[in-house]
């Protein structure tokens, strides 16, 4: 017996959680993994710009059917953006934008599985992308994802915790003088700091548990602990490869967030094809 860090027990209970809304949401009984472990490959950054760049094929391949799709993406940022101004809550917007990178991979799912489905020669529309809801994986995928979203909503919490033990606790006055503050201040400094490495322990977090995970819960049949087991596998065998891909995302999500979140009809549809195809470099097939 011994005392367990926070850390610990956090990942204890998202995996309690997942397994407990995987079997009442599916209902479903799987076999033994007798495949576990799977083979992971070692990537580099040829591998990623290959991914990067399979997927804005998969992108330009069915343009119309995944901006149909993924117009909801600039639409909810700005939902968010202005429930935030709404209610004094200026210092969320950022840490709402930069969110996306938590839970872009649930986000993602309709796409892996139009990419599922260009790979093997069939038909492909952005209802396709739906056929995912009927897959026996649904549970699993929508357990992982709530999950993600979870950790989105303790980001938001420790983001506003940070602005209140250094900025606030009163809310800013307005943009420019918010900026000023963040800017020009040691304890704007400080926020700076402090919160961006705070979301990138929740990046990293989210990073290795669902990097693969949705792909593989969509390719092959196996339990949500494993896909989860795999992707994390896959993240320590590949640090710095996955560190490239994380930084990429990262990048990529705020530059298609800054012009009003319309940059992210081209950027998460390419992020998600991506990914796909990261997952088949990353997992040996069966």
């Amino acid at each position: 017996m011994y005392i367990r860090n926070p850390v610990e027990w956090s990942l204890d209970q998202l995996k309690f959680a997942g397994s407990t809304i995987e079997t009442l949401v599916s209902g479903r009984r799987l076999k033994e993994d007798l495949l576990w472990p799977p083979a992971i490959r070692r990537i580099g950054i040829a591998d990623i710009w290959d991914a990067l760049a399979k997927g804005f094929e998969d992108f330009a391949a069915f343009r119309d059917d995944v901006v149909l799709i993924c117009v909801i993406y600039p639409i909810v940022g700005l939902m968010l953006a202005r429930l935030a101004f709404g209610y004094d809550m200026l210092p969320l917007v950022f840490p709402m934008a930069s969110g996306f990178a938590l839970i872009g991979p649930f986000a993602g799912v309709l796409l892996y599985e139009m990419s599922r489905r260009r790979e093997q020669g069939l038909s492909v529309s952005w209802g396709d992308g739906f056929g995912v809801v009927h897959s026996p994986a649904f549970g699993a995928i929508l357990a992982l994802g709530l999950m993600l979203m979870a950790l989105f909503l303790l980001w938001l919490g420790a983001a506003w915790a940070i602005y209140t033990l250094t900025l606030g606790p009163e809310p800013p006055s307005s943009i420019m003088g918010f900026a000023r503050d963040v800017l020009t201040t040691e304890r704007g400094w400080a926020l700076i700091v402090i919160g961006v490495g705070t979301g990138f322990l929740f990046a990293v977090l989210s990073l290795s548990i669902s990097v693969v995970s949705f792909p593989m819960l969509i390719d092959r049949e196996v339990r949500l602990a494993t896909a989860v087991r795999t992707s994390v596998a896959a993240v320590m065998a590949n640090p710095a490869g996955m560190a490239l891909w994380g930084f990429v995302v990262a990048v990529a999500l705020v530059l298609g967030s800054l012009p009003i979140f319309l940059g992210l009809i081209v950027v998460m549809p390419v992020l998600g094809h991506a990914t796909w195809h990261l997952y088949r470099k990353v997992v040996a097939a069966d």
